[in-house]
C-alpha cells in the first residue's frame, strides 16, 4: 500500500536515501529541509532514481515551521501515514568545555526538533487511527560514549520519547513509534561535527586534549574498516524495512556491530516490545 510519507533533515546523507528509497518503492515522499536552497544533492539523486519527491521547508527548531509544513501535506493529501524525524546533529566535546549555548542547541535539534514533529502529526494519525512515527536515534541512544555527553542525553531521551508513547498511545490510537540505532554513518555527519568543534575553538589546550586526541584518532580508524560504518543507503534500507512492516519494533539497530554493541541493554529485549508490555501490564491494566 502507498503511504504519505514526511521526511526531515533530507537535505544530506541519511535524509536522501530514505527519501529516494521511499519514493522507489512507491510511497508520496515529502522532503523536507531548513533550507531548500539546499536542495542539490537531493534532486540530483532524485533524478539519477528517476523518482519524483515534493520538498518542503521545515525547521525542526521552529514550530511554525513545522506546523506550516504538516499543514501543507494535509491540505493536499488528507493525511500523514509514516513521519520519519531525521534531522539531527552531532557534538562532540566534554561537558567542562560546552556552553550551555551549545547544550541547548544540541538538545533542541536532537530532542525537541523530534517532538515538535512528532507532537504535529499525532492528531492526524490519531484521527485516523493509524501511523508511524519513526525517529532516527543512535546506539549513542542507549550507551554513553566519549565526549558525547550532550548528544547521548539527547538520544537518550528521544529513546524514553519513543518508549512512553509507545505504552499508551500505540494501543489505544493504533499509531505505532520506533526509533531507528545506528552505530557510525559514513555520510557528512561525522565530518560536520568536526567543523563544528573547529568553528567552536578547536581542540582547546588542556588536561581533556590527549584523552580527544586519542577518541578522534580512533574513529578515523575504525571508519576505515566496515564493521562499525555503514553507508547511509544501508542504514536507510533498514528504516524501509521498518516502514513496510506490519509489525514495527520499537527500537531497530541497523547492523551487527550495532547488536553486538548494544547487547547489555537490549539483549533481553532487542525490539523493546517486552519492556512495553510490562509497563502497559504496571500502570494501565
Amino acid at each position: 500500500m502507498s503511504k504519505i510519507i514526511l521526511i526531515t533533515g533530507t537535505s544530506t546523507g541519511l535524509g536522501v536515501q530514505i527519501a529516494i528509497k521511499a519514493a522507489k518503492a512507491g510511497h508520496t515522499v515529502y522532503a523536507t529541509m531548513r533550507s531548500p536552497d539546499k536542495r542539490e544533492t537531493l534532486d540530483a539523486a532524485a533524478s539519477e532514481a528517476g523518482v519524483t519527491l515534493n520538498v518542503l521547508s521545515l525547521d525542526v527548531q521552529d514550530s511554525a515551521s513545522v506546523n506550516a509544513a504538516i499543514d501543507q501535506v494535509i491540505t493536499a493529501q488528507g493525511r500523514i501515514d509514516t513521519l520519519i524525524n531525521n534531522a539531527g546533529a552531532g557534538y562532540v566535546r566534554t561537558i567542562e568545555q560546552a556552553s550551555e549555548d551549545d547544550v541547548n542547541w544540541v538538545m533542541d535539534v536532537n530532542f525537541m526538533g523530534v517532538v515538535r514533529c512528532t507532537k504535529a502529526v499525532i492528531p492526524h494519525m490519531r484521527k485516523a487511527r493509524a501511523g508511524h512515527v519513526i525517529t532516527i536515534s543512535s546506539v549513542g541512544g542507549l550507551v554513553g560514549q566519549p565526549f558525547n555527553e550532550i548528544y547521548c542525553a539527547a538520544k537518550f531521551a528521544v529513546e524514553g520519547f519513543t518508549e512512553a508513547l509507545a505504552c499508551y498511545v500505540t494501543p489505544n490510537f493504533g499509531i505505532n513509534f520506533t526509533t531507528v540505532e545506528p552505530g557510525g554513518i559514513q555520510s557528512e555527519f561525522a565530518a560536520n561535527v568536526m567543523k563544528h568543534v573547529e568553528s567552536t575553538g578547536g581542540m582547546l589546550e588542556d588536561e581533556y586534549l590527549p584523552i580527544l586526541q586519542k577518541y578522534v584518532g580512533g574513529a578515523q580508524t575504525r571508519q576505515s574498516g566496515t564493521d562499525i560504518y555503514q553507508t547511509a543507503e544501508d542504514v536507510a534500507a533498514v528504516v524501509m524495512e521498518c516502514v513496510e512492516t506490519s509489525a514495527p519494533p520499537i527500537r531497530k539497530r541497523t547492523s551487527k556491530w550495532g547488536e553486538e554493541f548494544t547487547r547489555f541493554k537490549t539483549g533481553l529485549d532487542p525490539d523493546g516490545t517486552k519492556q512495553q508490555a510490562l509497563v502497559i501490564d504496571q500502570f494501565l491494566s
